[in-house]
């Protein structure tokens, strides 16, 4: 057995009932899939029984191991495996030049870059991943709730976000110290906007502040007073009581 290094967040999946889960839940579509962390294969072998995987593993023996195990699958064609750090491959150009889902257990350390650059790649339609229950409770949060922010937001406007299941700690080989959760992106065609998300960032930078004091800080405040009251937002109102489509037209009455 492959002891597992905390230099990259590896805790491995190994409750065949939380894998089964996650193969349940895929995206119907054609898609090749994108695994990000294969790790020791376990879900790669049943992931390659559905789909064409493209699999991005920066661990040296993980990567030799995974070749030895999919060696036939490698021959034939239906797997691919790259032996870098995946923030690198991302810089340079994206993941596949064709339209896939990305399906993984994300590292924790990295799982929020992860997603966002997923969202910002055209050639990314679904995502499925398994990440810290926190990071999937923003992603998918509803507004009103403490779990609401800037990652809810930027979900909603390029797709539809849910919740799907808990993972426990048990599930894992070493046991994180923290609950694991399953989510989804099915995405749609709107394209995500980096002023947006920068607009969102600075709405979002004191939560529990009032949304036009952490805009004032960087838009003009007689402006913003205007929009608000074009739009029948209160001057009172926080970030986490705003509706994504309200965020949006805000955005585009102020930045323009």
């Amino acid at each position: 057995m492959i002891k597992a290094k905390k230099q990259f967040g590896q805790n491995f999946l190994k409750d065949v009932f939380y894998k089964n889960k996650i193969i349940e839940s895929m995206p119907q579509s054609d898609n090749i899939v994108v695994e990000i962390g294969p790790g020791l294969g376990d879900l790669t072998e049943k992931l390659l029984l559905e789909k064409e995987v493209v699999a991005i593993e920066i661990d040296d023996r993980l990567y030799q191991g995974l070749r030895v195990k999919f060696d036939r699958e490698l021959r034939e064609g239906r797997f691919t495996i790259i032996n870098r750090d995946v923030m690198e491959v991302r810089r340079e150009g994206g993941f596949i030049d064709r339209p896939y889902d990305m399906i993984a257990n994300l590292p924790y350390y990295i799982a929020t870059a992860i997603i966002l650059d997923a969202l910002q790649d055209r050639n990314c339609k679904n995502i499925l991943v398994m990440v810290q229950k926190e990071v999937a409770q923003k992603f998918t949060a509803a507004p009103g709730t403490k779990e609401y922010s800037s990652l809810s937001i930027l979900a909603a406007m390029v797709g539809e976000a849910n919740y799907l299941f808990d993972v426990p700690k048990e599930a894992f080989v070493p046991q994180p110290k923290i609950t694991s959760a399953v989510f989804e992106i099915r995405k749609n065609e709107n394209e995500y906007n980096p002023e947006f998300a920068s607009f969102l960032k600075l709405a979002f930078a004191q939560p529990r502040k009032r949304l036009l004091k952490n805009l004032s800080s960087h838009y003009d405040k007689e402006l913003l007073v205007q929009n608000f009251a074009e739009l029948e937002l209160p001057e009172t109102i926080r970030p986490h009581e705003v509706e994504a489509s309200l965020f949006f037209r805000l955005f585009s009455k102020t930045v323009g």
